[in-house]
């Protein structure tokens, strides 16, 4: 790959495009943004509230801490904090700039109006719609496909914008062109200053709320339980790191988090562990950015194939991300990159989704736990082979498996876990 080939270019840009700050956990954090344009739509503070979303939606935000309400849990303080005082402008920082009086206002505003939930009968697994009333008016914003997609919005009933509706990447660039021998060739010729500045973002942020986490109680306290006793461990540091970020994250820290294929924890997995080894080995700023490529990459290839939401753990993609850039970073070359992804899948791809809370903290420390012992497998020349389970000859025919088993073979998986939670 050379810098001005067009591939060379639609990876940078889909770096740009999937790096990105959020505050709080994206799925209520749509939410939040949908209800912030409803209303800035509708002109005034509403007097009722309609939420209609998909099953993953609700299996996503049922369970997790939306930042500045006080402790605040599920749909409504989502589409609440949104309305009160959120600034659809920010996007999926649509809460950074809330007051501490605007925060206090929340929950006298779901005493007194009324938010109503359905489960929407739609064929699309992320799909959000808000509609707001006051007295005969009302204004509705809808999502679909990924969490800043807005593809309608209405006023009294009249159409301000409508777009074709895509489950898939929608306006984003085509990922298609996504190969691992692809995103090491990209790594090896990249001209770090095209994505320096998504990067040191990603450094930033992540690391700060990281660090948050392992600071302050927060949820299980996942990370401080696999730190204590082992501070000078170098694996169990990348561990506890990756795994405190999450802790914070999950329950209710308003620190910011620079996200991957719309997750926060995706974003936190695919990187921590890169930053935490580059910092103990001395690499230097090149070398990690080199390697944060490479990891945030496989984690969007991993991730293209299975889709924003399922079933199946965002954590195990990361996870494979964060071990492939931890390969790179240490002089691995292809093969090892692409042996250690198919080593990790290999491993902990049985692991599921049932929505955001404090134990995805747990189950980032196993992902990366698995990339780890994938990348060690490879320097001691031992490997999984196509034909054992879903491995499949070639890494790129492993991924597709992957995909395939997110996408298709856990649709039943995915539909039960909501149901247990809705009854839960």
């Amino acid at each position: 790959m050379e810098r001005h080939d067009a591939c060379y270019r639609q990876y940078v840009q889909i770096l740009r495009e999937e790096l990105r700050p959020a505050t709080g956990c994206t799925e209520p954090i749509a939410i939040a943004y949908a209800a912030a344009k409803a209303r800035s739509v509708l002109g005034a503070l509403p007097d009722r509230v309609l939420v209609e979303v998909s099953g993953n939606i609700i299996k996503n935000v049922k369970s997790v801490v939306v930042p500045h309400t006080g402790g605040l849990r599920g749909i409504p303080a989502a589409a609440a904090a949104g309305i009160v005082a959120g600034d659809a402008e920010a996007q999926l920082e649509v809460l950074s700039g809330m007051t501490e009086a605007q925060s206090a206002a929340i929950s006298p505003f779901l005493k007194v109006v009324p938010v109503e939930v359905r489960h929407a009968d739609t064929p699309y697994i992320f799909d959000i719609q808000v509609t707001v009333f006051h007295g005969p008016d009302s204004a509705q914003v809808r999502l679909v496909g990924h969490h800043t997609n807005v593809v309608s919005v209405r006023r009294d009933g009249q159409v301000l914008l409508e777009r074709e509706i895509s489950e898939g990447s929608g306006s984003l660039t085509d990922r298609s062109c996504l190969t691992v021998e692809g995103i090491v060739a990209f790594a090896d010729c990249l001209s770090t200053e095209d994505v320096e500045e998504v990067l040191e973002q990603q450094i930033r942020c992540n690391m700060a709320i990281a660090e948050e986490g392992l600071r302050h109680d927060y949820g299980a306290n996942i990370g401080k339980t696999l730190l204590r006793g082992h501070e000078e461990d170098l694996s169990y540091r990348m561990r506890a790191y990756a795994a405190a970020a999450s802790d914070a994250r999950m329950n209710g820290c308003e620190m910011p988090v620079v996200i991957n294929s719309g997750s926060g924890n995706q974003g936190i997995t695919s990187s921590v562990p890169v930053i935490v080894c580059a910092r103990a080995t001395g690499r230097s700023h090149e070398e990690l950015l080199r390697a944060l490529a490479v990891a945030n990459l496989v984690t969007i290839h991993l991730k293209t194939g299975i889709g924003r939401l399922s079933a199946y753990c965002g954590a195990v993609s990361a996870g494979c991300g964060a071990a492939a850039g931890l390969a790179y970073l240490q002089g691995g070359d292809y093969d090892t990159v692409a042996h250690t992804v198919v080593n990790t899948v290999a491993m902990d791809s049985g692991i599921i989704c049932d929505g955001a809370k404090a134990s995805c903290a747990a189950k980032i420390a196993a992902a990366v736990d698995a990339g780890l012992l994938g990348l060690a497998m490879y320097r001691s020349g031992n490997q999984f082979f196509g034909g054992d389970g879903i491995v499949k000859k070639g890494v790129e025919n492993t991924i597709a498996n992957v995909g395939r088993l997110a996408r298709l073979g856990m649709a039943q998986t995915d539909k039960q876990i909501i149901q247990l939670m809705m009854e839960s």
